[in-house]
């Protein structure tokens, strides 16, 4: 562990992810770090007791520069802060994360430091259906959620403007599975002429750290399902919150310590080895997703492809290449058979395998309306463009040209 290592401040962050965070000499000598399981920490004093208890529950700011004593492994543990030092420079603009064993686990704590009884939160459409459960969830506890579809910045500006004690934004961009993108820079300068000055949050799994930053956009978390493109495996569940501000981190921390959800030791030490290849891996599952949308664009089977070099839109592509460097590893097809047609291709994969979930190494397929957004109403499935004959890909790191074949002979199954 370090203490967010100024050494290294001045390093770009393939280099910084490498090396800040983590001090051999702590580890016995070790290149990369050990995996420390330990529930309880020993102090060297009661006075050191009682400082690291005064910082980890608020009662007093450390100073600059200062990490509370280790106390025990709900509130903190060494591979958790190492990994926490490590992931910052990922995305640009950040100061300090939090961990967590899931991406809802994320979410859920980072809008619970934030929200309270008879606050709002504007949120775009469609979500992760996990997300759109959350929400569903607090509304009898007093929260008002605000829908708005994703890409319509008017009704997303009147949706801030009109809010009544707004405490978040949240935004996913793009939109899980239609990929509809939202104008995080515009979303962000509303929020900040509320008078509640709400945090703009964006769950940037889809393309970040590597291809979006919110952060500089404007945001003020930048939030992660580390399952996905981070620990790119698809062996570990984990949950990221990233954000650029230390009072606002040390708010889900807080939370954190209550609900008891930090990732644990071993799936710190997973992540924390995976952090060093992410844009890798994502350089070559875009380049792949990419050949394959384009190719698959106008087949006789699909009424749409669904990805941001084939948008027709002009303030979808406006946004895309506003905001986007690369267009991703996702692309949705939407089959004129409808469900029956989804089924068949999905149920005819050779290569490509039928499972939730994206961001692995390998390539994913899903039927969204039956499985991650079937909890959303008829009327929400209807309203974000989740239709019957919609299938999402998560493309690997395979021989684009294997997959292309795949597909052609799954659609000429049909």
């Amino acid at each position: 562990m370090a203490d967010h290592d100024s050494a290294h401040n001045d390093v770009r962050p393939r280099t910084a992810v490498l090396t800040r965070g983590f001090d051999p000499g702590l580890s016995f000598g070790s290149a990369r770090p050990a995996v420390f399981r330990a529930s309880t920490y020993v102090f060297p004093s009661p006075e050191a007791a009682e400082h690291a208890f005064a910082i980890t529950t608020g009662k007093i700011k450390p100073a600059p520069g200062e990490r509370a004593d280790l106390i025990y492994s709900r509130f903190s543990h060494p591979n958790s802060e190492i990994l926490e030092d490590q992931i910052v420079p990922l995305e640009p603009g950040a100061t300090d994360a939090a961990v967590f064993n899931s991406g809802m686990a994320a979410i859920m704590t980072a809008l619970l430091a934030v929200l309270r009884p008879g606050g709002s939160v504007v949120y775009t459409t469609p979500l992760y259906g996990g997300t759109t459960g959350l929400i569903h969830f607090l509304e009898p506890w007093g929260v008002k959620g605000i829908p708005v579809r994703s890409g319509d910045s008017k009704a997303l500006d009147e949706a801030i403007r009109s809010a009544k004690d707004c405490c978040a934004v949240l935004l996913e961009t793009p939109a899980n599975p239609t990929l509809i993108m939202t104008d995080i820079e515009r979303a962000a300068e509303s929020a900040a002429r509320h008078p509640d000055r709400p945090a703009v949050m964006v769950d940037n799994t889809f393309l970040g750290p590597t291809f979006q930053h919110p952060l500089l956009l404007g945001a003020d978390v930048s939030l992660y399902s580390g399952t996905k493109y981070l620990g790119g495996f698809s062996d570990i569940l984990a949950g990221v919150a990233i954000g650029k501000s230390l009072d606002l981190v040390q708010k889900m921390r807080s939370r954190r310590n209550m609900f008891g959800n930090i990732l644990q030791p071993d799936e710190c030490w997973l992540l924390n080895s995976r952090l060093p290849t992410v844009s890798l891996r994502m350089n070559r599952q875009s380049k792949n997703a990419q050949r394959l949308a384009e190719a698959l664009e106008g087949h006789k089977q699909l009424s749409s492809v669904i990805y941001p070099t084939l948008f027709k839109d002009p303030e979808q592509k406006r946004i895309f290449e506003k905001q986007c460097a690369y267009p991703g590893g996702l692309f949705s097809i939407d089959f004129k058979g409808g469900k029956a047609a989804a089924f068949d291709f999905l149920r005819n994969l050779r290569i490509a395998r039928s499972a939730v979930s994206l961001g692995g190494l390998e390539t994913l397929t899903c039927h969204p309306k039956s499985t991650t957004h079937s909890g959303m109403t008829g009327p929400e499935l209807a309203e974000s463009g989740v239709t019957d004959g919609l299938v999402r890909i998560s493309v690997g790191i395979e021989d684009w040209r294997d997959l292309l074949a795949d597909f052609e002979q799954a659609l000429a199954a049909i």
